[in-house]
């Protein structure tokens, strides 16, 4: 694809927003607030989960972490096919596009407290396509913006940065109206932020002219829509898999079908990458060090994952602590996290992406350790506050390195597929992380029987 290209459909000089701080600042927080929102969505089901539980008259563990799961799971599988349609079609166009819906499903969301569970879940699962839509078309229309060197770096520590306090954000006002009003306006006033965001989005990010390409191929080759489909149905049934069987069992024979079939699906996609001619993952990407990046990005945020939504569970059921309360709790990592940003951004450039992404490994593991070994009784100060402490520093070491990396290796008409990887991996991981857990939470509590 990278052939067919046409430089001059490109802007003529895409770094000139960042020769004026008065354009540069609003163009970096509102490409930002890509990130920010989407963390803001994520622990908006998770702080406050019993309340929204109550509304639908549930208290079973497994359906209640598919109300985080079913919003990562779509924002992990969609994607890669965002961050293409971004390529083919315009990043600009497509982070619009993504908050429009973002805040359409938003919306839907809190209506859903008159419509049951199941319809909450499912806009919880279309409310993830928006940020699917945006995580890629944002980080490319940084990367197009930002030529390698150290304001690029520093900036996507930025991006990086507003993940921690995003989520504390989120957390925090969906705690207070859910105890103070009503849980759905959270989703209400989200919406109206997500189609200011659209506007500010039109208003402020620069106009790109459309790609122009020198073949004449069609968009369902040049989307390879084949691959995507197949690659998106592989990657749900293998989601869905792992997460349902924490709710109903591994014996329950639709489980593991979907799980085999999944795979399946997964080994066409690989043997339809390798003949289209424009793969959704070209195998130039796949080299060592890039694989290795990935690796080591799902297995950080899939343990972020656990840790973020046991410890509102152990501080809301075993501690008993309001949503509110619990969130205060967690606020640490957002300043935490913004330091660690600073550093990254201060040692890429300095230093090996690949001793900053084996220090993020260390933060995410020993938060991970911590946490598991917190004791019921034991003060809040001792190992729970540290484990909000470490564990941001995983995120905000991991996803600004891994990201350069990637964007640094990529040509420029491929950042779209840069931004695309890296926030898949995360995502997907995060929801899969929770399946995992799931199952093993249910087989050694006697399926939520015994808590302790």
């Amino acid at each position: 694809m990278s052939e067919s290209l046409d430089p001059q459909s490109q802007h003529d000089d895409p770094e000139a927003l960042t020769r004026e701080k008065t354009s540069e600042i609003p163009f970096v927080m509102v490409v930002a607030m890509a990130q920010f929102m989407t963390q803001v969505g994520l622990c908006m089901s998770i702080a406050p989960v019993y309340r929204i539980a109550h509304s639908f008259n549930t208290s079973n563990l497994g359906e209640l972490s598919w109300f985080a799961a079913a919003y990562s799971l779509t924002v992990g599988t969609f994607i890669l096919v965002a961050g293409r349609f971004g390529d083919v079609y315009g990043h600009k166009l497509m982070f619009i596009i993504g908050f429009a819906w973002f805040g359409l499903w938003s919306l839907l969301a809190g209506f859903s407290v008159w419509s049951g569970q199941t319809f909450f879940d499912c806009c919880r699962a279309l409310q993830g396509i928006g940020p699917a839509i945006l995580l890629p078309n944002a980080l490319a229309i940084l990367g197009r913006t930002y030529p390698p060197g150290p304001r690029k770096g520093m900036v996507f520590c930025f991006f990086g940065a507003t993940a921690p306090n995003g989520f504390i954000v989120g957390g925090v006002f969906s705690s207070l109206l859910a105890q103070k009003v009503w849980w759905p306006w959270a989703y209400w006033i989200m919406a109206i932020v997500c189609f200011l965001l659209a506007f500010l989005g039109i208003m402020i990010i620069p106009q790109e002219s459309r790609p122009k390409f020198t073949d004449d191929l069609s968009p369902w080759i040049r989307l390879d829509l084949l691959g995507a489909a197949t690659g998106i149905s592989a990657l749900v049934l293998i989601n869905f898999a792992w997460n349902q069987a924490a709710l109903v069992g591994w014996p329950t024979p639709y489980t593991y079908v979907l799980l085999i079939v999944g795979f399946i699906l997964l080994a066409i996609f690989g043997l339809i990458e390798r003949t289209a001619k424009c793969p959704l993952l070209p195998r130039s990407i796949f080299t060592g060090d890039l694989a290795w990046v990935l690796g080591c990005i799902a297995a950080g945020w899939s343990s972020f994952g656990i840790v973020i939504y046991y410890f509102f569970q152990f501080m809301e059921v075993i501690k008993g602590d309001s949503p509110l309360l619990a969130t205060t709790k967690w606020v640490a990592a957002g300043p935490s996290g913004a330091i660690a940003a600073l550093v990254t951004g201060f040692l890429l450039g300095r230093t090996p992406p690949s001793v900053i992404m084996f220090c993020a490994m260390l933060a995410f593991t020993a938060g991970l350790t911590i946490f598991a070994t917190v004791p019921v009784h034991q003060t809040f100060w001792a190992q729970a506050f540290v484990t909000s402490l470490i564990t941001s520093w995983g995120m905000d070491m991991s996803f600004p390195s891994g990201t350069l990396i990637l964007s640094n290796a990529m040509p420029r008409e491929h950042q779209g597929l840069a931004g695309s990887l890296v926030s898949t991996t995360v995502n997907y991981s995060i929801s899969l992380g929770l399946g995992f857990a799931g199952t093993v939470e249910s087989n050694v509590n006697n399926g939520g029987r015994v808590v302790l």
